[in-house]
């Protein structure tokens, strides 16, 4: 990045510009901040093309169809101004480096197993591309960034709209073709109409880059259109793509569109290994991650943000999207038989090429998640790069939780992390976060590690009561401050955790049993012993329900006690354990419920002594007073 020249502005929209990241056909592109500390890329069109009212038309569609494209692989636009004077759209920044200058200048080809993963990473992101109307025309190593998360495309459907002439064509009105040569389609060469299977054939380029470090049909040292006649009529230039990738790549590379596989064809089938890249590539990349987040954290909490409940702030206020449905294409995309034949077909050809010396696994297998690596001989590793060892350090190990809002004594909403060892880019980290009626558990990924502070990044969702309540947690940054004590943030939310306990098995002996409703005559008169209420506690491990409750009452009607009683049966997972347990909203036991039932909210019980004896005390996660119970006699 370089600074800001006396000619730049200091900010563009509500976006404080910080520096600049380069200078490209369309225009420049700087580093900002949005008053909540997010960063983004705002690029700002050149004034000769702001001048030209077609390119401003088809700059406003694509901006329109871009801000229609979210979901795993893409980044977000969040904010545009298509009818300034520079035109300009914002797009959430991806704090990595580019597949070019990870392959061409810092780390050299990658191994098997991490272009496997860049492959899915990249057919799931053009798969939300197409379906937004979009193809991207110009998907390159340098537009492919690399993150601890999988890999970020960029820069897809601006290309479009430098495109300034009629529907049918592929030149610009200076004549040149659309694209970058080296990685281009055949139908990009030849100006035809372009449909997502042109994208195809062009990660089938990027792929062969990434695994040797050149591109198939050679680069625009031979001359542009030596290069373009040879991706229009030649075979691609394999030597150095392992035999395992051959098979995909071959299928993606076929001259013929209808040939090709689709992005959602590729995305479904190849699997992702964990971590997907090399401990040399992620550690960088995590450490670059981490001092982002840092700064965006410190950006917030300087704009007054984090008002309010300090739930794990979600970066997106909504989880990845999936998929979309693959039965539509882009608008204008005609029709095209399923491609999986093409893959097989490659497959099968593979294990043909390769019966004479060894034998490879293309896909992982479905039970074991093995690669490659599977087949070969003992002590043959072959290029197939081991699992970094885990870099947590010990301190950081074992569960931690703590108070998000009220008091210890009194707590409205708490959260609980629990570490494992674990490489960087890997989902070693549980967390449990539990508000007054909601509990979300997930898993996070590991961003960086060293001798005081851990960073995760964004979480998967794995539990949430009530179903489809909970978004993925965002970033967390713990920091150690002694042996049983670490601070957690996670945006402007701040909070002390302390040491806990984890295992199958951490529920306190004092819970465990049977209670029973300590009787209430004050409270309910002559009727106080048909309100009932008995709990069960056993033992298990955070996550698990360990909690079962049935509560009796006479049935009222109009006011009415009539003679006839009914009952309700709930559970609770627990969430958190120390000197209280905390357990998520009670959801229903279908064995015991009726129509007057009422799911409850989240709860945290204590043991004390009355007269002598165990009671215990069951608390709503809100002001209210307990439920007190004895021991079943």
């Amino acid at each position: 990045m370089e600074p800001l020249n006396a000619e730049d502005p200091v900010g563009i929209g509500p976006f404080r510009l910080i520096g600049r990241l380069g200078v490209g056909g369309m225009g420049r592109v700087f580093l900002a901040r949005s008053a909540g500390g997010r960063t983004v890329a705002v690029k700002v069109v050149h004034a000769q093309l702001a001048a030209q009212e077609e390119f401003r038309l088809r700059f406003a569609r694509e901006v329109a169809a871009l801000e229609r494209v979210g979901g795993t692989g893409t980044a977000p636009v969040l904010g545009s101004d298509t009818s300034a004077e520079a035109p300009w759209v914002a797009i959430g920044y991806v704090p990595g480096p580019s597949l070019r200058t990870v392959v061409g200048d810092e780390f050299g080809p990658l191994p098997p197993t991490t272009v496997r993963s860049l492959a899915s990473g990249l057919a799931r992101a053009l798969v939300h591309i197409h379906a937004a109307g979009l193809v991207h025309r110009d998907l390159k190593p340098s537009n492919v960034l690399l993150t601890v998360d999988g890999p970020q495309v960029i820069d897809f459907g601006i290309a479009r709209a430098v495109d300034t002439v009629a529907e049918g064509g592929g030149l610009t009105s200076t004549g040149a073709v659309v694209g970058s040569p080296g990685f281009m389609s055949p139908e990009q060469v030849r100006g035809d109409r372009l449909t997502p299977a042109s994208d195809v054939f062009c990660l089938g380029s990027v792929l062969v880059y990434a695994a040797t470090g050149r591109a198939p049909f050679g680069t625009a040292d031979s001359g542009v259109h030596a290069t373009m006649f040879r991706i229009a009529h030649d075979e691609p230039d394999l030597t150095g793509v392992a035999p395992e990738l051959t098979g995909l790549v071959k299928a993606c590379l076929a001259k013929d569109p209808a040939a090709r596989p689709s992005a959602a064809e590729i995305a479904e089938t190849v699997q992702v290994a964990d971590p997907w890249l090399p401990a040399d590539v992620l550690a960088p990349i995590g450490r670059h991650a981490a001092r982002l987040l840092e700064a965006e954290a410190e950006s917030g909490a300087l704009a007054g943000t984090g008002t309010g409940s300090a739930a794990l702030p979600a970066g997106d206020p909504t989880p990845p999207a999936p998929l979309p449905s693959t039965a539509a294409t882009a608008p204008g995309t005609p029709a095209r038989r399923p491609r999986r034949t093409a893959l097989v077909a490659g497959l099968a050809a593979l294990a043909v090429a390769a019966a004479a010396t060894a034998t490879y696994t293309y896909w992982p297998d479905p039970d074991t998640g093995r690669d490659a690596q599977k087949n070969r001989a003992a002590g043959e590793t072959g290029d197939v790069s081991a699992r970094p060892a885990g870099i947590v350090p010990g301190a950081f190990l074992g569960a931690w939780e703590g108070v998000l809002q009220g008091s210890p004594e009194s707590p409205r909403e708490t959260a609980r992390i629990e570490i494992t060892q674990g490489a960087a880019g890997s989902k070693s980290a549980v967390y449990v976060q539990v508000t007054e009626n909601r509990m979300c558990m997930g898993r996070s990924r590991l961003v960086s590690a060293d001798e005081d502070k851990v960073v995760y990044g964004e979480s998967d969702v794995t539990t949430s009561v009530p179903a489809a309540r909970c978004t993925p947690a965002a970033h967390q940054t713990l920091t150690l401050r002694s042996p049983d004590v670490l601070e957690w943030s996670s945006g402007a939310a701040k909070a002390t955790f302390h040491k806990a306990p984890s295992g199958p098995a951490v529920v306190p002996t004092r819970f465990l049993g049977r209670w029973s409703r300590i009787p209430a005559p004050e409270m309910y008169g002559a009727d106080d012993d048909r309100y009932t209420s008995e709990v069960t506690i056993t033992q298990g491990p955070v996550g698990a329900p360990v909690i079962s409750v049935i509560d009796g009452y006479p049935r009222t009607i109009d006011g009415v006690t009539t003679t006839e009683d009914w009952a309700c049966g709930t559970t609770a997972v627990l969430a958190g354990v120390g000197d209280m347990l905390i357990l998520g909203p009670s959801t229903r036991n279908t064995n015991a419920w009726d129509r007057e039932c009422q799911e409850g909210l989240s709860r945290y019980l204590v043991v004390d002594k009355l007269n002598g004896k165990d009671r215990l005390l069951a608390y709503p996660m809100v002001d209210g007073e307990p439920n007190e119970y004895h021991r079943y006699p």
